[in-house]
């Protein structure tokens, strides 16, 4: 198993908590943690700009990578969502497989779980 570790920065964190409640009910990711009071500052139509938002990072499988991504563009409020994911190249060896026993294989949802059902969360 490949981990990964997959940021996302939301409006709100209201916002955040949906996508990250929605996105472990999918069992996309094993876990969700939300950090409020992120400061951004990034290049958006021709111009800088500055927002205050909330990150979320997730702990999930490399394979989950596209079915996540596609998950949290139907419930972001962004037209272009940071969705980025970075490799996990050590971790304990435990850690590493509760990440992979509580996120999906393959990219098939758990327990009977649909995208459908889970984007209908937020």
């Amino acid at each position: 198993m490949d981990a990964i570790l997959v940021l996302i920065t939301t409006a709100s964190k209201k916002e955040a908590e949906e996508i990250g409640q929605a996105l472990v009910t999918m069992r996309l990711a094993a876990c969700a943690n939300i950090i409020l009071g992120v400061d951004s500052i990034f290049f958006w139509k021709g111009a800088v700009s500055r927002e205050q938002e909330t990150l979320i990072l997730l702990k999930t499988q490399r394979t989950l990578f596209e079915p996540l991504a596609n998950a949290v563009k139907k419930m972001h409020s962004y037209s272009v969502p940071e969705i980025i994911a970075l490799p996990i190249i050590e971790g304990s060896a435990e850690y590493l497989q509760w990440i992979k026993e509580n996120s999906a294989v393959h990219g098939t949802p758990a327990d009977g779980v649909t995208l459908r059902a889970a984007t209908e969360i937020s």
